[in-house]
């Protein structure tokens, strides 16, 4: 659902860098004998010769298309080399593509905040950086121009035929152009001199838009390639958008923009211009309708978030005619292929960048035999992600079962063993998704994740422990009142917590007993404090985190004593807490005088009260008599100085009982009308 934002009122500058062909450019730089030759890369997938996901300029010049097949491409060009995605677990593996973009990204992220849309897109918020190249050195204080930027197509620029890079100099340099121009000249020069960089670094060429915000930049990026860059100002804004058709804008190139060129009869952005935003909002909703009413005059207050690493991780495959997968047993094949691939890639980024995926996402593309129209009506399926290759392979299994019990119907399909029950699968793909940084200063991975035990060794490695569950505890006391070590063997980090569970002062007095350990309690925790001091690491363990040891030691070295201190001085104050606790607050006089002998006991009789307690230390050997007051021999003004809830109990004991109506014998109707007798 798009989402209306408004327009910073300052002047932005984005720039949207595109990749040129970026898959067949990696497989160049493998190979250097395919430059300048037709070629393709092909995912795999045997059926008429795999898919093309990355056609080069040559093979296009030759008519071949994205949308063809391998064969169909060897027909139209025989030349063609096809080269295919490597293959990983019955599937593509875009890891050396992924690799390639992130060599991209460190380099453009140096001029300002960078999102990494996708392996081969980063959108740049360069505002910053051409703020200070206007202040410091203004375009019409250079010597001399790059080549590369006098090769910019400024949108609106040279109508009249005139020479190109003469006409772009002269932009560059006005002194009499306003101040939004001025920045977008800075950042022509300085996505130039980016661009420049990458070719050397990289081997890669790119082409680039720059523009006002991200909607305009990206539209810019594709208007000119390969290898060259476009520049929107915004006096050319309506200009572009009155030609533009409505589907060539984001997010309107499904349902929503088909439903646009239906219901208001329009073709182009420019021709929603006719209609106001309240119109717009009556047809569409208040936020799409502003939207919209923005979009058509270039205004989106999108933001460059700032993201070098992906928000999610996918493993996917497609299973196309007869490859279909019909059984849950082939289903629970592929889902095993991709939940391993994804599971590497989830510990790749753990070990790499610390960071934490939270949700596992299941979706399904399918249909039922007979029922062609019910493609992607497959539910997709969520649930709290589990690291470790094993654990996300059941529980993918389990919401493909949910899954295709709703999409059928019916609850008491049996999704077990391999019957076939009228349905195909088409797509399967897992995701991780809700990926947050690890806090800094978390020192193990199991502090991150509270009483759970994730112990992420590198991808070759076992990842079947990497979530236990709850970390083993190692009890040191009574269950009311104990200090926990949270093992951590698979993790292997010296790091030890400790937690005080401490019973409430108003527990009964069987509960309340415990506190008679608090100095045994006390005197281990000093134990632990002694055998930590030299904290070793288990031998063959390995950090998920590959953190400096040394600053982990040093580290642990200053925390532990701190805990255990805190913890001494809790129990100490929990101590003398409950010390000065034993005759204060007490809700009743009953367990007052209970707490201090517990052979004390009362007697309640009507008019009269008795109390029998022990010595007022509870130390005596020799008890005193007890002692006997009737009702009207007590002061009230004693009872007054009381703790009120005391109070209230003890003028309960002195309030006169109610005598019970207990009827006369023969107190009858019929007594009452018989003869009355003489006595």
């Amino acid at each position: 659902m798009p989402v209306a934002r408004p327009e910073s009122s300052d002047a932005r500058i984005i720039a949207h860098v595109d990749m040129d062909c970026f898959y067949v450019q990696v497989e160049q730089r493998k190979q250097p004998s395919l430059r300048g030759q037709p070629t393709a890369v092909v995912q795999y997938n045997s059926w008429k010769g795999g898919a093309l996901i990355a056609v080069s300029y040559e093979a296009r010049k030759c008519g071949v298309k994205r949308s063809m097949r391998g064969d169909e491409a060897k027909k139209v060009c025989p030349q063609i080399h096809l080269v295919q995605v490597p293959v990983t677990r019955g599937k593509a593996d875009l890891n050396i593509y992924r690799s390639a973009g992130s060599e991209v990204v460190s380099i453009l992220s140096k001029k300002g905040r960078c999102e990494r849309a996708s392996i081969d897109e980063v959108y740049l918020d360069l505002t910053d950086a051409v703020e200070n190249m206007l202040c410091n050195t203004p375009p019409e204080s250079l010597e001399s121009i790059d080549e590369e930027a006098l090769k910019s197509h400024v949108l609106g620029l040279n109508k009249d035929g005139s020479d190109i890079e003469s006409g772009v100099r002269q932009w560059l340099i006005r002194r009499d152009a306003d101040h939004r121009d001025k920045l977008l000249a800075c950042g022509t020069l300085i996505v130039a001199e980016l661009r420049i960089q990458v070719l050397k670094e990289t081997g890669f060429t790119c082409s680039a838009g720059i523009a006002h915000n991200k909607m305009l930049a990206k539209l810019a990026s594709a208007m000119n390639k390969p290898a060259q860059q476009t520049v929107i100002p915004l006096s050319s804004v309506k200009e572009l958008l009155g030609s533009l058709p409505i589907k060539k804008i984001k997010q309107l190139g499904g349902k929503l923009g088909s439903s646009i060129e239906s219901d208001l009869g329009v073709n182009t952005v420019g021709d929603l211009l006719q209609f106001s935003e309240d119109k717009l909002q009556e047809r569409y909703g208040g936020n799409t309708g502003t939207w919209l009413w923005n979009i058509a005059r270039g205004i989106s207050g999108e933001e460059v978030e700032g993201r070098l690493l992906p928000k999610s991780h996918g493993s996917g495959k497609t299973f196309r005619g007869p490859q279909a997968l019909k059984t849950i047993a082939s289903v629970e094949h592929w889902l095993n292929q991709l939940c391993e691939d994804l599971s590497d890639r989830i510990c790749s980024d753990l070990d790499q960048n610390k960071r934490i995926a939270q949700t596992l996402t299941l979706h399904v593309s399918a249909y039922k035999s007979g029922d062609l129209d019910s493609y992607k009506k497959f539910p997709s399926k969520s649930c709290p992600l589990r690291y470790g290759a094993s654990k996300i392979q059941d529980d993918a299994l389990i919401l493909f079962q949910a899954g295709l019990r709703e999409y059928l119907g019916s609850f008491r399909v049996n999704t077990e063993g391999s019957q076939n029950k009228g349905w195909a699968v088409t797509s399967l793909a897992v995701s991780a998704s809700k990926i947050v940084a690890i806090p800094s200063g978390t020192c193990s991975i199991a502090k991150f994740f509270h009483t759970q035990d994730p112990s992420c060794s590198s991808a070759k490695q076992s990842h079947e422990q990497i979530m236990q569950g709850s970390v083993p505890l190692l009890p040191l006391r009574s269950e009311s009142h104990s200090v926990v070590v949270p093992t951590e063997s698979q993790i292997g980090l010296p790091e030890t917590e400790y937690s005080i569970t401490m019973s409430s002062l108003n527990q009964p007095e069987e509960n309340l007993k415990t506190w008679e350990d608090q100095d045994s309690l006390i005197q281990e925790a000093h134990n632990v404090l002694a055998e930590n001091k030299s904290p070793s690491l288990p031998s063959g363990s390995r950090s998920c985190l590959e953190l400096n040891q040394t600053e982990l030691k040093m580290e642990h070295s200053r925390t532990e004593e701190a805990k255990i201190g805190n913890l001494v001085s809790n129990l100490e104050r929990q101590q003398q807490k409950r010390k000065t606790s034993k005759d204060m607050g007490t809700s009743s006089i009953l367990r007052f005088f209970k707490g201090r002998n517990n052979s004390s006991s009362q007697t309640l009789e009507h008019g009269d009260t008795r109390i029998l307690p022990s010595s007022a230390t509870g130390q005596d050997s020799q008890r005193r008599e007890a002692w006997k007051y009737r009702n009207d021999e007590i002061d009230p003004s004693v009872i007054d100085e009381l703790p009120p809830e005391i109070q209230e109990e003890i003028r309960a004991w002195l309030r006169p009982l109610k005598r019970p109506s207990v009827p006369k014998h023969g107190s009858s109707i019929d007594h009452y009308f018989s003869p009355t007798k003489n006595t």
